[in-house]
């Protein structure tokens, strides 16, 4: 069964990448091919805009004085300080790429005396790297020194054997080993850039394994590492809500690894329906003045425009695909662009299946706490500002079928909210936050005050289970990952099950739990719509894989739909244990640290329309424990992009999978040990 699924895998990765285990690569073969470089020319000698006016820009700094400063050791700390060497690096290598052009379009061997002077220097002292930024740096101007080498070893510059073979050494000795772990826990651009120059070392050193692993990287990177975990289905970036800025260098740098990528055969523009156009022409609007749905604030810091446009919008446009607002990116930053312009110009060909257009997933898109009241509250609605006692609301509405309504403020809650029965908890959308005080010692927001909790609605607010709830302006250094603390979000449970009935969680968002984001145990008839829980499940005690963003357990007739579960650092968007008749439809289960879905002894289990992607697990995974689960039915999901299978299952009794769409995850599509019915679409 195994290889039944795995050999058309292989052969859908191989026609639609174009790679191949035995292809050697081109030369020269980085941002450009001798073909490209060749129309570059051209272009260039037939004075077409806006090539011409971008070749004379260039030219003009690549005749500027210029002074080789190597350095042994780069160091550079956070934000650039301290810097000691770093600017010089990053300056050298530009230099040198410029003057590799030049050099390319005129011939005037000044130019490839001065590109080969620059890498020469730098192969003869670079030791190694240092400090915070080290990863970084290394990143950031490994891949702009290869464009140049590239260009210099596949020209008569006269650049020497020996020469070329010293550079190669500290791309081995001096890069490499800065850059061969990769650094996903950083905010995305990071790996954007390492995997960009770890592509670039590849095709200048022709080392096949190394670049097949950073483009495993590029798809299947865990934390922010991947390009599906920067890029979300709907295009925000995992740097939106910092600033436009560091968006800009991230996209920039995941579409420079394409585009060595691409050079080489492999097409990682169109993957997932070109999330890439998707990610870029949501940051562009943004830049533009646009403000989108965004999962957070999204930032207005930093908003000048980079230049990370041109090639991405020229990409698209010559594959059949419109990207206007990365066009108008592109149209405004080009009069001061140079290099970008000329490294865009391709000798393109149509690929003989069209490409995908970018579309906005519209599974669970929007999802949770939203910009205000979804419904009207009743007028005996108990209401309760900000700075007053939740849990006296609570007490007081309890058994009355009322309401407690939250007003928009932040609620510092001093103790574990006690939730009773007969009773709805509202708040006012997003603005509405309850937060545990960690002042307490306690570690969940919410929980039963009785074990036969019955028929309480919570809707429309945030649950905030991190260390605080002020926004920093980098979001990554705030996530649950990285805290040292012991924090839980709603959490239901029981001594037996079935004593706990009629939960319904409505456009709630459950945030930045190391602990289980919900937990609900003992449920009878539990109700999850168009909630968002996110970054739950961290990696705190009893260990990782054991806390989620949802975890549901000895429960009967639970319906989820329209949410979204996604990056827990360290467990499944939703885990399922003894559980029996559960319905999900409709939702999003993204980016978790472990497994999209895991099931472990439950019955008659139904997953229908669901977005199961970039999972570095599988997409979803029904274990053995010890008597297996029965009756599962996996209907019409889009699964792609996980790390492990689609699909795996031990001893499942009475699984039916249809319908389903699977794409480029990294082990396969289905992995089955016992019976299973598949039906004609898988």
């Amino acid at each position: 069964m195994r290889m039944k699924y795995l050999i058309p895998f292989l052969c859908w990765f191989l026609i639609n990448t174009g790679t191949s285990i035995a292809q050697a690569f081109r030369h020269p073969g980085i941002y450009q091919s001798a073909a490209d470089l060749s129309e570059l020319k051209r272009v260039i000698a037939t004075g077409e805009s806006p090539w011409k006016e971008a070749y004379v820009r260039l030219k003009s700094v690549a005749d500027t004085a210029f002074v080789i400063r190597p350095a042994a050791h780069v160091m550079r700390g956070p934000y650039g300080k301290p810097n000691i060497g770093g600017e010089d690096l990053r300056k050298g290598a530009e230099m040198a790429y410029h003057c590799a052009m030049i050099w390319q379009l005129t011939g005037d061997r000044k130019y490839a005396d001065q590109s080969i002077a620059i890498l020469n220097a730098w192969s003869a002292t670079l030791q190694d790297f240092d400090f915070n930024d080290a990863k970084l740096i290394a990143g950031l101007t490994g891949h702009v020194f290869c464009n140049a080498a590239e260009i210099l070893r596949y020209s008569s510059s006269g650049w020497k054997p020996a020469d070329q073979d010293a550079f190669k050494r500290m791309l081995r000795t001096a890069y490499y080993p800065v850059l061969r772990y990769y650094y996903p826990q950083a905010n995305g651009n990071w790996n954007g850039a390492i995997i960009q120059s770890l592509l670039a070392i590849a095709v200048f050193t022709d080392d096949r394994k190394l670049f097949d692993e950073a483009i495993h990287n590029f798809l299947h990177a865990p934390v922010n590492g991947s390009l599906f975990k920067y890029f979300y289905p709907s295009g925000q970036c995992q740097e939106t809500t910092r600033d436009q800025g560091h968006v800009q260098l991230g996209i920039g740098q995941f579409a420079g690894a394409a585009q060595i990528a691409y050079t080489q055969g492999v097409d990682l523009f169109r993957m997932a329906d070109a999330r890439m156009a998707l990610g870029y022409e949501y940051s562009a609007s943004v830049l533009m003045g646009e403000r989108p749905h965004a999962y957070g604030i999204i930032s207005e810091r930093a908003m000048e425009l980079r230049d990370d446009f041109e090639y991405v919008y020229r990409h698209y446009e010559a594959m059949g695909i419109r990207l206007p607002w990365t066009k108008k990116c592109a149209d405004s930053i080009r009069q001061r662009a140079h290099r970008s312009v000329l490294t865009s110009v391709r000798k393109w060909s149509r690929p003989q299946s069209p490409y995908p257009a970018p579309l906005i997933s519209s599974v669970a898109y929007p999802a949770g706490a939203s910009d205000g009241l979804s419904s009207i509250i009743p007028k005996d609605a108990i209401i309760v500002a900000s700075g007053s006692s939740v849990q006296a609301a609570v007490d007081r509405a309890a058994g009355t079928g009322g309401t407690v309504l939250l007003k928009r403020g932040i609620y510092t809650i001093p103790a574990t909210l006690r939730l009773k029965s007969g009773m709805t908890i509202a708040g006012e959308g997003l603005g509405t936050i309850l937060f545990l005080d960690p002042a307490s010692g306690q570690r969940d927001a919410m929980t039963n005050d009785e074990d036969s909790l019955r028929n309480i609605t919570i809707r429309d607010l945030v649950v905030e289970c991190g260390s605080r709830t002020d926004v920093p302006s980098d979001p990554n250094s705030n996530r649950s990952y990285r805290g040292g603390w012991n924090r839980g979000g709603i959490i239901l449970r029981t001594e037996k099950p079935g004593a706990i009935r009629g939960i319904n969680m409505e456009r709630v968002t459950v945030r930045n739990a190391t602990y289980n984001g919900v937990f609900i145990n003992g449920a009878l008839n539990v109700s999850v719509r168009n909630c968002d829980f996110q970054e739950n499940g961290g990696s705190v005690v009893p260990g990782p894989r054991l806390q989620h963003n949802l975890l549901i357990s000895h429960s009967r007739g639970i319906e989820i739909s329209g949410s979204r579960l996604s990056t827990s650092p360290s467990g499944c968007g939703i885990a399922v244990d003894h559980c029996e008749q559960l319905v999900m439809r409709n939702c999003e289960i993204s980016r978790n640290g472990w497994d999209g879905i895991l099931i472990a002894e439950s019955r008659n289990l139904s997953f229908t329309g669901n977005l199961i992607e970039a999972n570095d697990r599988h997409g979803l995974n029904a274990e053995w424990l010890h008597s297996g689960s029965s009756g599962l039915a996996v209907k019409d999901n889009r699964i792609h992009y996980n790390a492990g299978y689609a699909l795996k299952s031990s001893g499942v009794k009475g699984w039916l999978a249809s319908g389903n769409r699977f794409e480029g995850n990294g082990k396969g599509e289905v992995s089955v040990l016992g019976p299973v019915r598949l039906g004609q679409k898988d």
